[in-house]
């Protein structure tokens, strides 16, 4: 909330003082949890006079019309001026505004900012109308310049703006006035607080660190953990602690998760055993004990929370020794995943089936990869998962090694929920690769199933964020899958509630082909997205999926690679020019003629050595392009088809091709759609621009 408010004060403020005619320098927004700041530099003294000339209706339009006028303006009839403009004559409103102080703008902003300030949450005290997020205080606001300061005139609410502000509540209390930004920024951080976030954040992790290293131990980094302690102190006292020796044996993401969550606490670690030994609490005071009682009573604290943890872990491997993993999720029968889509049970099923038919594509166990299916969600039911929903996957890692199963299956636990966004990890171990696979489309193909698609900025489901995670999975295990197949091979789940308000014999027999089609087309346009953050051009790869198999997404991109490299050399742009004018010229001759020029070419036809050298080359490229194309070699494939270039400039060049011979214009227009054919081998070179 804090930053947020930060960008908020500085946009109101400077947009408005631009609006009324003030230019600035810089500004530069600050917070504490008790005070919101900014300051503006090179500010004007005066906003710049302004002459604005308004055409008005003419001078003998109706009255109402020019009342309105006037209205709008702000002035009378003896002050418009009367002009011709070409055959009539108009009223013109020169309006004059002179140059305004300084301190009236930012007083006139300022209050609209306060008293129109979004938060996103607000409430309104006393007797007072201000709604603000906590009751406000105090105001200070100055005009500062070399000459001295001057307390800007405001009053919002009762409360007169003033230049004095006042420190630490605890530790400096009392108020004392200030000259300039400087001059406070200076006071405050004698008066025990910090001003900026950055710097509170930068003094809690150097003495964080610090601390830790001089006992051996590493502080665990969380970005968002620290930002949201600097935005709970001004004056960051960093003091650290041991944890008991009774709770060593959790896991140590339980451990992280509960101090973080319930304590905000930062975990040490002891890189030498790996365990969670220590933790990092950060106080908004020094104390005469330097922090001792604040320590032992955050650490008797602690022990309370982390006991409730302990009982979790230890109550859930009860569970699982007596009735193994799969026995732990016997209760997600009774667990709904959608209304619609029936049961957290139902879906396990449907999961295990794909991925059992995923796994020899990824070079898994289709055995081994189904048992990974029947309890990678277990741990939904889990104590410690119904306490830390975040640890989902996490525990059940842990759960599966502690029933004896294989790793491969204890590892997928926490993998097949990958990756959760683009700069999450990528599983590799076949068995994850399998079930992560068909987790995400069985979860797209039913969402699609019950057209609960994503529609603009909204996607509760996060349906984008799967369909993304199933195109990395592929890309980055460099799997061959045929993606459509697979589609079609996912489990409708409950049919009947599809069509719960229209009779089921309504739906046309092409149903779910259409539906899996539509699905693809949405997987295509995420790998538009995931590309062109690649650098490759959109219209690269709508040249590459207009070519069979475009739902092979390794073969798909491994193409729009390669058509991307080629389309940068001088080679690959020349040939394309040379390309699209043979298919211009032919596209035209066939819509002329209402014929297809595709009967082969014959060389005996030719006329003159360039066109003689084009058949020879075809040839040559033809027997290199086919052979290269089917390897998938499209880097050779390519080099092939920029052995054309000279030929076809040279052919182009020499020859016309809608000569009055009709036999000879039949031939040339055959040997443009052998170039067309030959070309479009690797991709439809007529979806590229340019």
């Amino acid at each position: 909330m804090q930053a947020r408010a930060r960008e908020d004060l500085r946009k109101l403020v400077t947009d408005g003082l631009v609006a009324a005619g003030l230019t600035y320098a810089s500004a530069g927004a600050f917070s504490t949890p008790r005070r919101l700041t900014l300051s503006v530099e090179g500010l004007d003294a005066t906003s710049r006079p302004v002459r604005e000339e308004r055409k008005g209706p003419r001078t003998d339009a109706p009255a109402q019309a020019i009342e309105g006028f006037l209205r709008s303006t702000g002035l009378t009839l003896d002050r418009l001026e009367r002009r011709s403009d070409k055959k009539a004559e108009v009223f013109f409103a020169v309006i004059e505004r002179p140059g305004r102080p300084a301190a009236d703008i930012v007083a006139e902003v300022l209050e609209a900012a306060i008293r129109d300030f979004p938060w996103p949450k607000s409430m309104r005290w006393g007797s007072g109308s201000l709604r603000w997020v906590r009751p406000l205080h105090s105001i200070l606001c100055l005009l500062a310049d070399e000459a001295g300061s001057s307390i800007v005139p405001l009053t919002v609410d009762g409360i007169v703006a003033g230049n004095t502000t006042e420190g630490h509540r605890f530790m400096s209390p009392g108020r004392f006035p200030v000259s300039s930004f400087d001059d406070y920024r200076a006071r405050l951080a004698r008066a025990h607080v910090v001003l900026d976030a950055a710097e509170r954040e930068a003094a809690i992790w150097n003495a964080a660190t610090q601390q830790a290293f001089a006992l051996g131990l590493e502080v665990v980094p969380d970005a968002g953990l620290l930002a949201e302690v600097a935005g709970l102190v001004e004056w960051p006292v960093v003091l650290m602690g041991r944890i008991g020796e009774d709770f060593l044996h959790l896991p140590p993401e339980v451990l992280q998760t509960s101090m973080r969550e319930h304590q905000k606490f930062f975990s040490v670690k002891n890189p030498k055993t790996g365990r969670i030994e220590g933790f990092v609490t950060v106080a908004n005071r020094e104390t005469a004990d330097h922090g001792e009682t604040i320590i032992k009573g955050n650490a008797k604290v602690l022990a309370a929370r982390l006991s409730d943890a302990r009982f979790f872990w230890e109550n859930d491997l009860r569970t699982v020794k007596a009735q193994g993993l799969e026995g732990m999720a016997a209760g997600l029968a009774n667990v709904t995943f959608h209304n619609k889509l029936g049961s957290q049970a139902d879906r396990i099923r449907r999961i295990e089936a794909l991925a059992r038919e995923i796994a020899p594509v990824v070079g898994a166990s289709p055995d081994l990869a189904a048992e990974a299916a029947r309890v990678v969600k277990a741990d939904l039911q889990s104590a410690m998962v119904g306490e830390f929903p975040e640890l989902q996957g996490t525990m059940g890692g842990y759960y599966a090694r502690a029933a004896g199963l294989p790793e491969a299956v204890a590892d997928a636990c926490k993998a097949h929920y990958q990756p959760l966004g683009p700069s999450d990890d990528v599983p590799t171990d076949p068995v994850a690769v399998a079930v992560a696979l068909a987790d995400k489309i069985d979860t797209l193909t039913g969402f699609w199933a019950i057209d609960e698609k994503p529609t603009g900025s909204k996607d509760p489901y996060a349906l984008r964020r799967a369909a993304l995670g199933v195109i990395r999975l592929v890309l980055g295990n460099g799997v061959r899958l045929e993606l459509y197949s697979k589609l079609a091979s996912a489990q409708v789940p409950h049919l009947p509630a599809i069509a719960r308000d229209r009779d089921i014999t309504l739906l046309p027999d092409n149903w779910q082909r259409d539906t899996n089609l539509d699905l693809l087309a949405f997987f295509h346009d995420r790998l538009k997205v995931y590309l062109r953050d690649q650098g490759i051009r959109r219209d690269v790869i709508d040249a590459c999926l207009a070519m069979p198999g475009n739902d092979d997404l390794t073969l798909l991109v491994k193409r729009a690679e390669a058509l991307a490299a080629f389309l940068k050399t001088d080679d690959g742009e020349n040939l394309l020019q040379g390309f699209k004018r043979a298919n211009n010229i032919l596209t035209q001759a066939e819509a002329k003629d209402g014929v297809e020029y595709s009967f082969g070419a014959d060389p005996k036809f030719a006329e003159g050595p360039e066109e003689t050298a084009l058949f020879a080359a075809l040839d040559a490229a033809e027997a290199a392009i086919a052979p290269a194309m089917g390897a998938e070699d499209f880097a050779t494939a390519m080099a092939a088809m920029a052995a054309l270039r000279a030929p076809i400039d040279a052919f182009f060049t020499a020859v016309q091709i809608n000569t009055d011979n009709p036999v000879i214009r039949r031939n040339r227009l055959n040997l443009l759609h052998r170039i067309r054919a030959i070309c479009g081998q690797v991709a439809d070179l007529t979806r590229i621009e340019g």
